[in-house]
């Protein structure tokens, strides 16, 4: 073999080498899934929430996906604990809920924060169709 024949292709080898070890590496996300579960028989909820930690920034989480189903005679929401929601605390991650054992999935680009010491939290939240006040409820840490 000569030397001139197989320069350029060592060369071509070597570069692309060097040009993949050069590129910076992509940033990794872990999505993280958290399962809730509230009620039994009829009154059987259950929701799921996807969501990734934001590199960097202290207490936040990004939600990419919201599922819930409602027991067959409850509607039922997926909410936070949001340090500055009113009344009970508590802000919704979807525009409306899962009613009458009707699921719902939802992607979602929801960026929730709170302040250093302020645990985020998640809730599956279901009413009776005949009352305002929360029945059944499963709350988990995110």
């Amino acid at each position: 073999m000569r030397i001139s024949s197989a320069l350029p292709a060592a060369l071509a080898l070597t570069a692309a080498t060097l040009a993949g070890g050069a590129a910076p590496a992509a940033a990794e996300t872990t999505l993280s899934t958290v399962k809730l579960e509230a009620g039994a028989n009829l009154h059987h909820n259950t929701a799921k929430v996807n969501y990734e930690r934001i590199d960097g920034a202290v207490n936040s989480v990004k939600v990419t996906y919201v599922l819930i189903t409602s027991g067959e005679r409850d509607c039922a929401w997926v909410q936070w604990n949001d340090p500055k929601a009113g009344g009970d605390g508590w802000t919704s991650l979807t525009p409306e809920p899962s009613c009458h054992g009707i699921g719902m999935g939802e992607p979602r680009e929801v960026v929730i924060k709170a302040p250093a010491g302020h645990p985020l939290k998640v809730r599956l939240a279901a009413y009776h169709s005949d009352s305002a006040d929360v029945m059944h409820k499963d709350i988990a840490r995110l």
